[in-house]
């Protein structure tokens, strides 16, 4: 059965958890895949940051009852035979409130059913768990995967996010370690997947001599269970020959 909802969880802010969703979607667009990525850290709205030109509606409006799913939907353009859509937060304080009700929640479930209705995979940016929208994200994806950073921080919140995880009923299914090989990164204990550091601009995932490349393929592969018939370089060959 091929997954079409994944919710990616920070076990912290800073994680890299947009940008793995990103890097996830861009390797499913490399693949003919339809892909849209939904935002659900209200705090930081970090996925805005990847839209290009003017943002009018979002998710909060979406779940608020503002606007319909399509006019809060964001292609990239990117050079890919599949499609990346960004349903990005970018909303003043007073909406976001009102996006954080359990009414809202529910109304993000509704939404995120629709998205999958639309596209072949929605992938779910999800922060730490501590609000509805979270808790109502968890509970309706089809699979869920902890984003932890190769730092003592990261291996420190790893426990706390497993159990809040385990208490919505809701286990996270795999972890997926960032930033791996950093100077300053450290070993993090039962991690399923290891992802490099991505280049500042991206997504790096586009490119497919990038190390992050095939490390995102293997994980994304594995968590939606399809096969994206991606090629990359043999990293280091050519280089022992010179």
């Amino acid at each position: 059965m091929v997954i079409s909802t994944l919710a990616l969880v920070g076990v912290a802010g800073g994680a890299g958890t947009t940008r793995t969703a990103v890097e996830t979607a861009a390797t499913l667009a490399r693949a003919d895949r339809s892909v849209a990525v939904v935002d659900a850290a209200f705090g930081t709205q970090g996925l805005a940051t990847y839209v290009d030109g003017r943002l009018t509606d979002d998710i909060t409006a979406v779940v608020t009852g503002d606007a319909a799913l399509q006019d809060a939907l964001y292609d990239a353009d990117y050079d890919v035979p599949g499609r990346v859509a960004f349903c990005p937060a970018h909303a003043p304080f007073e909406r976001l409130a009102r996006a954080k009700t359990p009414d809202a929640a529910r109304a993000f479930e509704t939404a995120v059913a629709d998205a999958a209705d639309r596209f072949d995979h929605v992938l779910l940016d999800v922060p730490p768990v501590a609000a509805n929208q979270s808790v109502a994200l968890l509970t309706t994806a089809q699979r869920r995967a902890l984003v932890a950073p190769a730092t003592q921080r990261g291996v420190d919140l790893l426990p706390r996010q497993r159990g809040r995880l385990r208490d919505l009923d809701a286990p996270a299914d795999a972890v997926l370690a960032t930033r791996t090989d950093a100077p300053e990164a450290v070993a993090v204990s039962d991690t399923d997947f290891d992802i490099p550091a991505a280049d500042p601009v991206g997504p790096a995932a586009l490119d497919p001599e990038s190390p992050l490349a095939p490390a995102v393929a293997a994980a994304t592969e594995a968590l939606l269970e399809v096969d994206l018939e991606l090629t990359f370089e043999e990293s280091g060959l050519f280089d022992s020959l010179g």
